[in-house]
């Protein structure tokens, strides 16, 4: 399954969801997450808050190929992304193992395929190495074998990246 999870605005949506099985928009129409470890400990893989999240571990868990578009914030993914990241913890189990001769949590849902991130807005050259070094460290996390990371110029360009 090819996942986009997006903060793009409403009148991108027919675009993204033509382009992938699921579509996630980040649009901030959900409560950031507690921290509550709930999802890894007493509900695996499910929020215990009832909103549009409430499945984000098991919608991102089964995805074979994510691709994550954002706009630059100082490097990193916009505040809604992250927190969609954030409420997607439960992708992971609370235990730890050895993947690439590093310590990781042990994966729910196993290895996947490809972590993509398209990044929209200006980036400086230091941004746009800290965004290649957060999307590989990501893919490492989440059980990826290869990451990848596009910078538009201009949203004009999104069509032909997804």
């Amino acid at each position: 399954m090819k996942l986009i999870l997006h903060d793009l605005p409403e009148n991108c949506a027919e675009l993204v969801s033509s382009k992938c099985d699921r579509a996630l928009a980040a649009d901030g129409r959900y409560a950031p997450c507690q921290g509550c470890f709930g999802c890894w400990t007493k509900h695996p893989a499910t929020c215990f808050m009832k909103d549009k999240l409430q499945e984000a571990c098991r919608i991102l868990g089964q995805a074979d190929e994510v691709t994550v578009v954002t706009k630059n914030l100082y490097g990193g993914y916009s505040a809604p992304v992250k927190n969609v990241l954030d409420r997607s913890i439960g992708t992971s189990t609370p235990f730890s193992t050895y993947r690439g001769r590093q310590m990781h949590h042990t994966l729910r849902y196993g290895k996947h395929d490809l972590w993509k991130v398209i990044v929209y807005g200006d980036a400086t050259e230091a941004e746009q190495a800290s965004f290649r070094y957060l999307a590989e460290r990501n893919a490492v996390n989440e059980g990826f074998a290869r990451s990848e990371v596009v910078f538009l110029k201009d949203l004009s360009e999104l069509e032909a990246q997804l």
